[in-house]
């Protein structure tokens, strides 16, 4: 199946009603929107979708290319220091692999009303059913016993995951690519933050675009449950979301609304165009 660039995110499509096929007028195509399978595979069309791993050859540039962009980079220590950073990989090497790597203040924020402790814990909690190897990414004053930070819990959770604790005023961005990429292709990392600063870094497209597409099949993105007491994770998809075509088969990340659209986030609408 080729890919083709994704839509700009702005563009809309002539509205369809999900439950029913449009054809096309003089043309033996007809169109229909659908939810893709977890799997990738269209209940449609039968055709399987793009994956979205990368080849090793991919995998293994992409990481060079973080490593000396956006780790290395002249930006990353404006908010780091050398001494830092070579203190994490170190920490990084000695654990190595992990499963899933956690951002954790950004995990902590999700629900203003509860402890920012409690908001980690709920997700630490939820991911270590996996049997999964975490690791947590925070900062120093959470080992601070305070109002949102109790030293019980932060122990407890510290028994479930590894943490590595940087300087308050630290970029964990960075940190955060490194130990997932150098954990290998199966590691995920779990965030809501865009990434887009980081990715304006590498130097070329080829890289760029590399880079969105294992955002997008790795990045675990996670929102309030509905009834505010517990935290949702959307799994990272196996498949991405470009417009690709096999000739007789096109599938289109499909939306009827406008909304602003982040480049982790995977569209649960498409559109597939068949020929009958």
């Amino acid at each position: 199946m080729r890919s083709w660039p994704a839509l700009p995110w702005g563009t809309r499509l002539p509205r369809m009603a999900a439950a029913h096929s449009v054809s096309l007028p003089g043309e033996n195509w007809r169109g229909r929107l659908t939810k893709i399978k977890d799997s990738g595979q269209c209940p449609v069309c039968s055709h399987q979708l793009e994956d979205s791993n990368l080849t090793e050859e991919e995998y293994k540039h992409l990481s060079e290319r973080i490593i000396k962009d956006v780790i290395h980079g002249t930006d990353t220590f404006r908010k780091t220091s050398p001494e830092e950073l070579e203190a994490f990989q170190t920490f990084v090497e000695n654990r190595l692999p992990f499963d899933i790597v956690i951002d954790g203040l950004n995990v902590s924020h999700i629900k203003s009303r509860k402890m920012q402790c409690e908001n980690l814990f709920d997700a630490v909690n939820h991911l270590a059913k996996e049997n999964a190897r975490l690791l947590v990414l925070g900062r120093k004053h959470m080992l601070t016993n305070s109002s949102n930070w109790k030293r019980e819990i932060m122990k407890e959770m510290q028994s479930k995951a590894d943490f590595f604790f940087a300087e308050n005023i630290s970029e964990d961005d960075p940190f955060l690519l490194y130990a997932t990429l150098r954990s290998g292709k199966h590691c995920r990392f779990v965030s809501r933050d865009f990434l887009r600063d980081h990715k304006a870094c590498l130097s070329d497209s080829l890289t760029r675009h590399l880079f969105r597409k294992w955002q997008r099949g790795h990045q675990i993105v996670f929102f309030p449950s509905a009834e505010g007491r517990g935290i949702n994770f959307l799994p990272a998809f196996r498949y991405d979301c470009v417009v690709q075509t096999t000739g007789d088969t096109w599938h289109i990340p499909y939306k009827d609304v406008f909304e602003e659209k982040y480049s982790y986030q995977v569209p649960r609408k498409w559109l597939c165009i068949h020929q009958k």
